[in-house]
């Protein structure tokens, strides 16, 4: 069950709903009304303030305090959450954002309630709260409360149901992530691609093992071999309508678990690796999601799915892949396998000649050492990663540009093919992964590589909108650069 979003059609005073939502400011001498609350703060006399700093509120960011009304507003329950001490300019989206997610959290079991949050930022408030309301229970036999059912926000009905659907994809994504992998693996995986793609009007294409084998993807066959279940891969095409302003093309690593192969990884949080398909649910549900926005913007989406398990037919260290445009890759890491699939996709995706290529991939732990488990490292051709950089912060999703420097290539040197999977040493693994992409984009495109290994999953607990397991991330950031495209003259 997914939080739905309405128009509001009542003030937060009069809304016969369950709870009201306000935001609080951290002032100098105590909590202040955020903006949108002016209705509810009349109505307690303008003593709300300090009725919620007598209950220990003070305005931090994230932080929850709920009172009973006794009457003064229809709604028998207030919610104020922090929203932290304003910066230049107001307050930021993203604290909206975080703000929306940790009260609609507070609100499970509430059939419906009205935020005033939306006052600030409503696309924020929108999206934080049916991210912050999020729960995966598929699995469980008591599911415990159900989340927030319906929020009424006051503003254009067009720009709530814009962040609806945005908040729908990152939702997808989550589900895919969260989904075991002995139910979500390449077979399963393209079989729910399809079923999203078939629903928003999305043209679909899946070429099975046989058909792998006939194209030449020696990348994606060659990680996928050691597994019982064969590899996929699909494509998903929105054409944009009659006149797109644009042609991407989005690739996205689905790995539905990586053991590590024959260079097996250690068996401690090897269990979090079924979040290493993570890039391909974001890059499918982004595609959907440009269908459903219907973005005169053309997306082809080409997803590698394959599950890299050590077994008797499994590739091996020093085993030598032919990728789909002919380059020769000597392996020395199985458990460098996300790069292999990975370049199969962007020698395919290339070949519709597209404006710009976006990657997206859990691809390295370095990732996780150079900047931490909140923020993707994004590398490519420098306007391009700027951009996508850039437009990662504005939305939440935090992201940092990174250089691909030339003298890390030599490190990539084969001793029998044109190029090896890994370096030999440990300096640099991030940008030396995107170098080993680059070897497989054509001279002249625009392109960005998003290495998502730290931001696309949260085991600790929830924060701000930001819950347990999958986080959907980066489809906010394509989602923005898809709208940025579409809004060009």
């Amino acid at each position: 069950m997914t939080t739905e979003l309405h128009p509001a059609t009542a003030s937060a005073a009069t809304a016969a709903v369950d709870a009201v939502v306000v935001g609080l400011v951290q002032g100098e001498d105590g909590p202040v009304l955020a903006d949108g609350a002016a209705d509810v703060a009349e109505a307690f006399d303008g003593r709300l303030p300090e009725l919620l700093a007598a209950v220990g509120a003070t305005g931090k960011a994230d932080d929850v305090v709920k009172i009973p009304t006794a009457g003064a507003i229809a709604a028998p329950l207030l919610v104020a959450v922090g929203l932290g001490r304003p910066a230049d300019g107001g307050i930021p989206g993203d604290r909206v954002r975080r703000a929306s997610g940790a009260a609609a959290r507070a609100l499970a079991g509430s059939a419906h309630a009205l935020s005033t949050l939306g006052a600030l930022d409503l696309a924020a408030a929108g999206e934080g709260s049916v991210l912050g309301a999020y729960t995966f229970t598929e699995y469980r036999r008591s599911n415990g409360k159900a989340p927030l059912g319906r929020l009424y926000l006051d503003g254009d009905a067009a720009e709530i149901a814009r962040a609806a659907a945005v908040a729908q994809a990152v939702v997808t994504t989550r589900d895919l992530v969260n989904t075991p992998p002995n139910d979500l693996y390449p077979a399963t995986f393209a079989e729910r691609a399809a079923a999203l793609a078939a629903d928003a009007g999305v043209e679909v294409e899946v070429l099975d093992e046989q058909a792998l084998a006939d194209g030449g993807y020696g990348g994606i066959l060659g990680v996928g071999q050691g597994s019982t279940r064969p590899p996929r891969l699909v494509r998903l095409t929105w054409a944009g309508g009659d006149a797109p302003r644009a042609k991407v093309a989005l690739v996205g690593k689905g790995i539905t678990f990586d053991t590590g192969g024959i260079s097996i990884k250690p068996a401690a949080n090897m269990d979090h690796m079924t979040s290493d398909m993570g890039g391909a649910a974001a890059v499918v549900a982004t595609t959907v999601l440009a269908a459903k926005l219907n973005l005169p913007v053309a997306v082809t989406a080409t997803v590698p799915m394959a599950e890299n398990m050590p077994s008797g037919a499994s590739y091996r260290p020093g085993d030598v892949l032919r990728m789909y445009n002919g380059t020769t890759v000597e392996v020395l890491n199985t458990d460098a396998e996300g790069r292999l699939i990975l370049a199969d996709a962007i020698a395919r995706a290339a070949e519709d000649s597209p404006d710009l290529l976006v990657e997206v991939s859990t691809l390295t732990g370095a990732q996780q050492v150079a900047l931490g488990m909140r923020t993707a490292g994004v590398m490519g051709t420098d306007e391009l990663r700027d951009r996508v950089a850039a437009l990662g912060r504005q939305v939440g999703e935090d992201a940092w540009a990174m250089p691909l420097p030339d003298h890390l290539r030599e490190g990539l040197d084969s001793r029998v093919a044109d190029i090896a999977n890994v370096t030999g040493n440990r300096w640099g693994g991030m940008l030396a992964a995107g170098i080993f992409l680059r070897e497989f984009v054509p001279d002249g495109l625009e392109w960005a590589h998003i290495d998502i290994a730290g931001p696309s999953f949260h085991s600790g607990g929830p924060y701000g909108y930001t819950t347990k397991g999958g986080t959907g991330v980066p489809v906010r950031t394509l989602a923005a650069l898809l709208q940025e495209l579409a809004d060009r003259p």
